[in-house]
């Protein structure tokens, strides 16, 4: 069991609202999720779990949804602030479809993201006439803007693409695209999750899952804690990736259940290892640093 003395991660995520409805997402799949109750994390639920102690400690915090993305929350600026304040040098990070909110909102996300390893992670699945195959209601204007705008003020950008049949011909053109627009990174992989509503495996690359080998907990590795929209704590986003079963609500609870005779089936599918491989190990099967 992970203590309040041993987190140096933590993974927020701040709402469980998005604009978007990409097909395999838990918002799509989830027959137990529910659109109309929205819920925005606020400092006051962090702090039941987290003291300021804690923050000090930490070496980085990120946002990322299972639900909702980061940039819909209501308090996501404000949570920010108060990390960097108590923790000056503590890494921030973000993952998102980048099309929500107005230029100044990103201007002043990246203006908070001064420092030399905080980043954005805009998932683009393709270019203006395939990102919407599966980032569903997801505007490309709205979306190159907003990026223009977090880029400018110097802060850190990286583009991560999920890979399918219908994007696979435009990596290379996405590549130079993220070049040509100031990103830092680019990244291009396989989805983890299943290949519904018409969405193709792409031909030539691999499968990154690795089932049934010997459990490497990522959440022990990191030393991390997961925190969802509803305030709930767990070890790590794949145990909290289901409204119903739910793993824990607070950190006393918090147990890494891989420890078990009879280890939870999303540890056996997350982070089973086979030969030192696990489904983190080669994940990213295209991957270029531009700094």
């Amino acid at each position: 069991m992970l203590t309040s003395r041993d987190i140096r991660v933590l993974h927020l995520e701040p709402t469980d609202v998005c604009q978007a409805s990409c097909p395999q997402c838990a918002r799509e799949t989830d027959a137990d999720f529910r659109k109309d109750q929205r819920h925005h994390l606020t400092l006051e639920q962090i702090q039941q779990h987290c003291t300021d102690a804690m923050i000090e400690q930490l070496d980085k915090m990120y946002m990322y949804g299972n639900y909702g993305d980061p940039a819909a929350g209501l308090h996501t600026l404000e949570i920010y602030r108060y990390f960097r304040r108590i923790n000056p040098s503590i890494v921030l990070g973000m993952n998102t479809n980048g099309a929500l909110q107005n230029t100044t909102w990103w201007k002043n996300l990246g203006k908070l993201f001064h420092s030399q390893k905080d980043y954005a992670v805009f998932s683009i699945d393709g270019l203006a006439d395939t990102n919407h195959i599966y980032r569903r209601g997801v505007d490309w204007t709205k979306l190159m803007k907003n990026i223009e705008a977090y880029i400018a003020t110097g802060a850190s950008a990286h583009w991560d693409m999920l890979v399918y049949q219908h994007n696979q011909h435009q990596v290379d053109a996405c590549e130079r695209l993220a070049n040509d627009m100031g990103f830092n990174w680019f990244r291009a992989k396989v989805s983890k999750r299943a290949f519904i509503n018409g969405l193709q495996f792409p031909i030539g690359w691999l499968d990154p899952v690795i089932s049934h080998g010997l459990i490497q907990c990522q959440a022990e590795k990191e030393k991390s804690l997961y925190i969802d929209a509803q305030g709930r704590a767990s070890a790590c986003c794949w145990l909290g990736a289901t409204q119903t079963n739910f793993v824990a609500d607070d950190l006393r609870s918090v147990r890494l259940t891989w420890h078990t005779d009879h280890p939870h089936p999303i540890c056996q599918k997350t982070c089973s290892t086979i030969q030192s491989q696990n489904s983190f190990t080669n994940q990213w099967q295209h991957e270029v640093n531009f700094v």
